[in-house]
């Protein structure tokens, strides 16, 4: 996607440090993306996520594949919030069934 300079897989979302595959802990497995808001806004970042995320399935009892969107500012955040309200209105989240977490960002480690 043009604008976005760098992806990078790895682990955020938790407290215990220095999780890995073998031993997630309690992170989620995440990309960090570094994109330039000048040329692509979060709004667009968010449209592709919630098309390839999909967060219509309750999430499991562990957190390393919950559907999760940081932020860095309150920006951000309300545009997330925006993005869930608007997959609630949809076919498949018809009933509410929206199952993503809503967080600021936190440490990543990288994979």
């Amino acid at each position: 996607m043009e604008g976005i300079s760098r992806v990078v897989v790895g682990y955020s979302g938790g407290v215990e440090k220095n999780p890995t595959y073998r031993s997630i802990k309690d992170s989620t497995e995440s990309v960090l993306i570094e994109f330039d808001p000048s040329v692509v806004s979060f709004d667009r970042i968010l449209e592709e996520w919630s098309a390839i995320a999909r967060p219509f399935f309750p999430q499991t009892s562990t957190t390393q594949y919950r559907s999760a969107v940081f932020y860095r500012t309150e920006e951000q955040k309300e545009s997330a919030l925006r993005k869930l309200n608007e997959l609630r209105g949809t076919k498949e989240g018809r009933n509410g069934d929206v199952y993503a977490d809503i967080e600021p960002v936190s440490a990543f480690y990288r994979a």
